[in-house]
């Protein structure tokens, strides 16, 4: 992986961030960062902005344009959006949830049996993350303080299709609640579809 695509993937998985933070791990100087942040801010990729912390200067943080999308996957964009039209012009719009319908369970099997080895929510979250991060989701799952759990997905690869057809999202909340179990309740916490960086879902286990 290029300096270029690890800083967009820090970005990406991160947030927002200063060059110094982004040198780091790269081993480079903050300015060797910063002339690759202003190529990509040329190209509208990135965006900087000014935030206060405390006393002092505000501080410099770099953040993902939406621009950036052209650096990640995007799964057959124009012909995925071509036939979402094409089905509900011609079948309607029952039709095409039923084709959601059939995608989403083929997609619940696919899980249950990705995880059917796990023997606690960690390791199904894990195991789930996992599999979405090969899909191109960019997922990673993280436990909270108070013992409930978050999975994040940084990425999402059927965006302009999510927006043209509302019931994917719909249905890939309700495939998560049923691939983890009746022991566990998933709650939507952010999404990109209503301007978040990420969808996010918090698990707790049920009492």
């Amino acid at each position: 992986m290029t300096t270029r695509e690890t800083i967009i993937n820090a970005l990406k998985t991160r947030g927002e961030m200063k060059a110094d933070d982004l040198a780091k791990p790269l081993g480079l100087t903050p300015m060797a960062v910063r002339q690759h942040l202003y190529q990509l801010q040329d190209e509208g990729a990135v965006t900087c902005i000014s935030k206060a912390e405390g006393r002092g200067r505000p501080a410099k943080l770099w953040q993902l344009t939406s621009k950036s999308d052209v650096y990640f996957i995007d799964t057959h964009r124009d012909l995925t959006l071509d036939l979402i039209d094409s089905i509900k012009e011609t079948l309607g719009q029952n039709a095409l949830d039923s084709i959601v319908s059939h995608r989403s369970e083929k997609q619940l099997q696919h899980y249950k049996k990705t995880i059917a080895g796990a023997d606690t929510l960690a390791e199904r979250l894990a195991l789930l993350a996992a599999e979405r991060s090969k899909e191109g989701y960019m997922a990673d799952a993280k436990q909270n303080p108070d013992g409930s759990f978050m999975l994040y997905e940084n990425h999402c690869p059927i965006c302009e299709a999510a927006k043209a057809c509302s019931g994917l999202c719909k249905k890939e909340l309700e495939v998560f609640q049923d691939s983890l179990g009746d022991d566990v309740s998933v709650a939507r916490d952010e999404h990109i579809l209503s301007g978040a960086r990420r969808c996010s879902y918090i698990i707790t286990e049920r009492s």
